[in-house]
């Protein structure tokens, strides 16, 4: 039976997010507070419309969204229910110091390498007139205010104002400037994570199949890094239960978002337990949220951060995948203590970063050229990825298998088991071809039957060309 009260929604008519968006997030909230509870009714779309004084199709969008990520499942004709198997509710002293806020082919030259191992945007979309005015009023700005000596190590604060601002409108993260400071990309984010948060001789555990640059700066401060065995929805709680049983584990490094290397996204249910383990043997999430703007069959997921629990969450993110890699911008977002930690940090390694960029970057965001430039970007990644899609189920039709992610730059090719994975990528080297084996994303080089299509950075011709040189690589060992 559907409820017999109305659920309290209020809907801002006002600017702001769409009004299904905004149905989908106070759900959300009323789920994770415990004010719903797994397995129980919605009110039926029509209901909720009229409560609401919506047309119905957008209460539909709304509890679509919440379907998407993992909240709610639709049972046909009885209805929109809780998720049954979402954990109980976090315990209220357990909740996050920052909390979930409410928001043609054939004729390329065979001698050009196609690359689809590299995870990067392509550089030559970024809107080069915009960002040379703001570098320029960047550099006169700051040799004028003097600014061009030593700084603030946490980076330029206006650039981190517009991050808060970002973060707190776009996924869901409510946080103060105590709470946040600018890197060098992601990479060195992650490195400062593992700096604050291990000793030589704890635990990191990671999934099977992840990002080797992390797997190597945690080895690197003498950590000990741990594989947990995934499924389709992540990491597998009870294989990381069974790993702090065992271990001194201080630190979980997740890509949940779009998980690397496979970008397979986890799903609501996920990641509250995981949050809730990490309470219970008192560890942190490094949550490395690469990719995230590039989601293209529902709005992006709210990181781990913004949920209940998120106060054991350390969130780093990047924007080099949404300008490019040589600007050099990210972020780490962390309770304040663990902040103060990584600038100290910070201070030991590299002092500052660059306030002339910072200070372009944040002109960019404030005028929303950034988030004009990101629309743009998404349209042609967009486009980018059917293309390839289209390419693999015609060149490689029984020769590779694959689903079809809900975000990410890349798609991941499985293949069978009696494909010699070092041959295969040797072939598709002769042929112009540079693919990494599944190996490389494992701790021990242990043999991967998959590899990883990078494909932002590559053209409509270089796509269809590749795959086409990889089914004949691929089409060699078949034949035998």
């Amino acid at each position: 039976m559907l409820r017999p009260w109305s659920m309290l929604l209020t809907i801002r008519r006002e600017g702001g997010l769409p009004a299904h968006l905004q149905i989908a997030q106070q759900v959300a909230d009323e789920i994770q507070r415990g004010r719903l509870r797994p397995g129980d009714a919605l009110p039926g779309s029509r209901e909720l419309a009229d409560q609401l004084s919506l047309n119905r199709k957008t209460v539909v969008l709304a509890y679509d969204e919440l379907a998407a990520q993992g909240w709610v499942t639709s049972e046909g004709r009885r209805g929109t229910f809780v998720a049954a198997s979402l954990p109980a509710p976090l315990a209220e002293e357990a909740e996050l110091d920052f909390t979930l806020s409410r928001q043609q082919a054939e004729q390329m030259p065979k001698a050009d390498l196609i690359d689809f191992s590299e995870n990067v945007p392509d550089s030559r979309l970024i809107p080069f007139d915009a960002l040379g005015r703001a570098y320029r009023r960047a550099l006169i700005a700051t040799a004028r205010s003097g600014r061009l000596s030593y700084g603030d190590p946490r980076g330029e604060l206006g650039l981190r104002q517009s991050l808060l601002r970002m973060l707190t409108m776009e996924r869901g993260l409510s946080a103060t400037l105590e709470n946040i400071c600018l890197v060098r990309g992601s990479l060195m984010g992650i490195y400062l994570a593992g700096k604050v948060l291990l000793k030589p001789g704890d635990a990191v555990v990671l999934d099977r199949l992840s990002y080797p640059s992390a797997r190597n700066a945690f080895r690197s401060q003498g950590a000990q890094c741990l594989d947990a065995a995934s499924d389709a929805q992540g990491m597998l709680p009870g294989e990381l239960e069974s790993l702090c049983r065992r271990y001194p584990v201080k630190a979980v490094y997740l890509t949940p978002h779009h998980q690397f290397p496979t970008t397979k996204m986890m799903p609501a249910e996920r990641r509250l337990q995981l949050l809730a383990l990490a309470e219970r043997y008192d560890f942190h999430i490094i949550e490395d949220d690469y990719d995230h703007e590039f989601h293209f069959t529902h709005r992006p997921m709210y990181p781990l951060a913004s949920l209940p629990g998120g106060r054991r969450v350390v969130y780093v993110g990047s924007l080099s995948k949404v300008l490019a890699p040589g600007l050099r911008i990210g972020f780490v977002l962390a309770p304040a203590a663990l902040i103060e930690r990584c600038v100290d940090n910070i201070l030991l390694i590299d002092r500052q970063g660059n306030p002339v960029t910072e200070q372009a970057v944040a002109e960019l965001m404030d005028s929303g050229e950034l988030r004009r430039h990101v629309r743009r970007a998404w349209r042609v990644y967009k486009h980018r990825r059917q293309v390839l899609v289209e390419a693999l189920q015609r060149e490689l039709n029984g020769k590779a298998d694959f689903e079809l992610p809900a975000g990410g730059l890349a798609i991941w090719l499985q293949l069978g088991s009696n494909i010699d994975m070092t041959r295969l990528v040797e072939d598709a080297r002769r042929r112009g071809v540079k693919i990494l084996a599944g190996s490389h994303f494992t701790g021990d080089g242990s043999v991967v039957h998959g590899i990883r299509l990078c494909y932002a950075d590559l053209e409509d011709e270089a796509l269809l060309l590749g795959v086409k040189r990889l089914a004949q690589a691929l089409s060699e060992q078949h034949a035998e």
